[in-house]
């Protein structure tokens, strides 16, 4: 069976090549571009299932490529795994931000490129759509018509922003959500959460949720996911 096609945006040889070599070898079809203008017009055309995107480019940068990619409306659904330099934590924040579904670190092992990859692809694969859905994780059940939570069958009591925060993290398990695309997601609602108290829900959302709430990992440096 044919697998995804991926564009690779990347203007350092090296990294094209490890890139192009391990992805061709689990059987991915890879287009290499080294600008941010060639990856959009790329990108419009052959609509490539992931898109492997660094920061630093010539011309438009990573992060501008992102935002373009994300407010058009014939991209915006491709998943964007960003590729950044260590310490460039500002960035990831920012990309995340912008809509990157994942990122990776440089220099990065070729396996951990591979599981990202595939992780990105299967989340996007079997993502949640109808926000009325019921969803299971683990042993807990979220009903969003009813607003109700069960852990091993039993009710969760859970605040507005509790239940607003648990079902955005719950829907795209492994996702990373940071603090502040958590408090858009509560925003203009009777109640408002800044990025400060996203620590403090979060720590009220574990104890609530007992056995499960270990599957709510913090990232440093970014923000929370729900582990898959």
């Amino acid at each position: 069976m044919a697998k995804e096609s991926i564009l690779v945006v990347e203007d350092v040889e090296e990294i094209q090549e490890l890139i192009r070599y391990n992805l061709s070898r689990e059987g991915y079809p890879v287009q290499i571009v080294e600008t941010g203008e060639e990856a959009l017009k790329l990108a419009r055309s052959a609509r490539p299932d992931l898109i492997i995107l660094d920061l630093m480019l010539p011309g438009i940068d990573g992060l501008e490529v992102c935002r373009e990619l994300r407010n058009d409306s014939e991209t915006r659904e491709i998943p964007i795994v960003m590729a950044t330099a260590k310490g460039e934590e500002a960035d990831i924040v920012t990309g995340l931000e912008l809509g990157a579904d994942d990122y990776i670190t440089k220099p990065f092992s070729p396996r951990v490129l591979i599981a990202r990859v595939k992780a990105v692809l299967r989340r996007r694969a079997g993502e949640v759509t109808d926000e009325t859905a019921v969803i299971r994780r683990h042993t807990m059940v979220i009903h969003p018509g009813r607003h109700e939570v069960l852990v091993d069958g039993e009710p969760v009591s859970l605040t507005y922003t509790e239940f607003k925060i648990l079902h955005l993290l719950a829907r795209r398990p492994g996702w990373v959500f940071t603090r502040y695309q958590i408090v858009d997601t509560v925003r203009g609602s009777e109640h408002p959460v800044s990025d400060r108290s996203v620590d403090v829900q979060i720590v009220g959302l574990r104890k609530k949720l007992g056995s499960v709430g270990k599957y709510i990992e913090t990232v440093r440096g970014v923000g929370y996911r729900f582990k898959e």
